[in-house]
């Protein structure tokens, strides 16, 4: 079993994301879950099956997204690059992680040629050190990615030279877990959202393996830090959450609340409840494991 989480740019329009879902279902891959967030536009699907499977169901997916979603129409806070941004595939039972950078390879193929949109492999997938790294890859973001397109470092892994005219581009690659968790501040000062993200991820001296970004969220007036932990064995949820509200008490704001995208593994949380992270929802159906489980 493997383990499949892309991700959308579309959170708003209903009714693009249930036939993305339909898509998904009509060719037997198992949907766990749907996460879909207005402000930054996006949704986040997570589905498990074997590895044929998955290809067809990455395939379905692209095709919808391909033709409902417009990213020259697109506005929303998160990056992107890619009406499909970007196709995880984690290795679960019985699966290696060559095992998925083979699938990366297989489907990003497909993708480029079906649909004609440029494809780059990216983390355990890479084909070079240098697009290992999601962010380096996807900077510049839709608007800019023509111009980064047409240079030869950036050639793509399949597909033409050229961005698709309304899907842009997709990063394909194989990882371990990776957490999205969000910390709700109760402010809507965007300055003090960056400062935390600046002060709790690893690129400026922080925890081991956080990626953080301040945001604002405009349809709710507040201050928001969004983090991925890209290595739970060294920074669990709960670690990055007491952080976050060391950080935000040091500047005299507090935590609203805090979400979690998406599904995530048992250990990731460090042996948090939902009362000690502030957890919006119910955390029981947020546990990749259970959610496998009763499916």
């Amino acid at each position: 079993m493997i383990e499949c989480i892309p991700n959308v740019s579309e959170g708003r329009d209903r009714a693009t994301i249930d036939e993305i879902a339909s898509a998904v279902d009509l060719v037997g891959a198992h949907l766990l879950d749907i996460h879909s967030d207005t402000d930054h536009n996006r949704s986040v699907f997570t589905f498990v099956g074997e590895r044929a499977v998955l290809a067809d169901a990455v395939l379905a997916l692209c095709r919808v997204a391909e033709r409902r979603i417009d990213l020259t129409l697109h506005h929303g806070m998160h990056p992107r690059m890619g009406a499909v941004d970007v196709v995880p595939f984690v290795p679960l039972a019985g699966e290696s992680m060559n095992d998925c950078v083979q699938l990366s390879r297989d489907v990003g193929k497909r993708i480029a040629d079906e649909l004609e949109i440029p494809v780059y492999l990216y983390a355990e997938a890479a084909t070079r050190p240098g697009r290992r790294n999601l962010a380096a890859i996807r900077r510049g973001g839709f608007e800019r990615f023509g111009v980064k397109i047409s240079r030869l470092e950036w050639q793509p892994d399949f597909g033409p030279r050229r961005i698709h005219p309304t899907a842009g581009a997709a990063a394909v690659g194989a990882r371990g877990f990776l957490v999205a968790f969000n910390v709700v501040l109760d402010t809507d000062d965007l300055d003090v959202a960056r400062a935390i993200a600046s002060a709790v991820r690893e690129r400026d001296g922080g925890l081991p393996g956080v990626k953080a970004l301040g945001m604002r969220l405009a349809s709710r007036d507040l201050a928001q830090v969004s983090m991925n932990l890209t290595d739970i064995e060294a920074t669990t949820v709960h670690d990055v959450f007491d952080a976050v509200r060391g950080e935000a008490n040091r500047r005299r704001a507090g935590i609203k609340e805090s979400e979690i995208v998406g599904l995530v593994p048992r250990a990731a949380l460090g042996g948090a409840s939902a009362s000690d992270i502030l957890l919006a929802g119910d955390l029981g159906e947020m546990i990749l494991e259970d959610r496998i489980a009763s499916s």
